[in-house]
């Protein structure tokens, strides 16, 4: 079934509901400069009419967003509730669940954006790559996802505790962890050479109220952002890489990971 809007073209793939958006725990974060959307927005750069998609788009607050640096924006979203909102953020949306068949892409796109998705699927290595095979050679991808080596999780892990949450790097709904060695692996395997890698730190404009976030806040906030590009692997709450094909090509066809 398709519906047409005036800001968007939206095609609906399956219809099963799952939440509500007041239930939602995605958050439009391009205010926080140290955050995954602003590293996103900043390694796109200016679309001039480039063809994006942006995978898992949740609210779309962040592909309206790419939208107004300038990429034509196809948003991707299995939640109904969270499609219909995203839907008239992006110039073409569609409304499918990434764990079952993609369809047929017409034509390739630039860039292709990944921002804290690929974790909550079953098999993200085979989305990712089948994904690839629709970027054009000289494409860019985009992906975010949680460290569970952060030191939060290890300090946990030291109790003995491993306990799942709402939200966050514990969030109930991830299927899959990484570190950013078995990330680098994860990118590789699809096809794809990482040329710009960093880390964010921990949100604390989203755990902190706002009427506590002074200039002390602001300072120790700036200072855990720089522990996180500094210390990856122990500091670094997510990942950021930006990746090509390799030599042009992406997986081969038939490829497992």
């Amino acid at each position: 079934m398709t519906s047409t809007t005036r800001q968007s073209q939206t095609t609906v793939i399956t219809d099963q509901p799952r939440r509500s958006v007041a239930d939602s725990p995605y958050q439009c974060k391009k205010s926080d400069v140290y955050s995954s959307h602003s590293f996103i927005l900043e390694f796109a750069g200016q679309g001039n009419g480039r063809r994006l998609f942006d995978v898992g788009a949740a609210h779309g607050y962040l592909a309206g967003a790419l939208r107004s640096q300038g990429f034509q924006v196809t948003g991707i979203e299995a939640d109904p509730v969270l499609g219909k909102e995203a839907a008239n953020h992006c110039d073409e949306f569609l409304l499918l669940d990434l764990d079952e068949p993609l369809p047929s892409f017409n034509e390739p796109y630039d860039v292709m954006v990944f921002g804290d998705v690929l974790e909550h699927l079953k098999d993200p290595a085979s989305v990712l790559r089948e994904f690839v095979g629709n970027l054009r050679d000289d494409g860019t991808v985009i992906v975010s996802l949680p460290n569970v080596a952060n030191i939060y999780v290890r300090l946990n892990l030291l109790f003995g505790r491993f306990d799942y949450q709402d939200r966050g790097l514990l969030d109930r709904t991830h299927l899959h962890f990484f570190t950013r060695k078995s990330f680098r692996r994860f990118m590789s395997e699809a096809g794809l050479e990482i040329n710009q890698l960093t880390a964010t730190p921990i949100p604390l404009p989203i755990i902190v109220p706002p009427q506590h976030q002074g200039r002390l806040f602001q300072a120790l906030h700036a200072a855990n952002a720089w522990l996180a590009r500094t210390w990856q692997t122990l500091f670094g709450y997510q990942f950021v890489a930006v990746a090509r094909k390799v030599d042009g090509r992406g997986p081969d066809v038939g490829t497992t990971a």
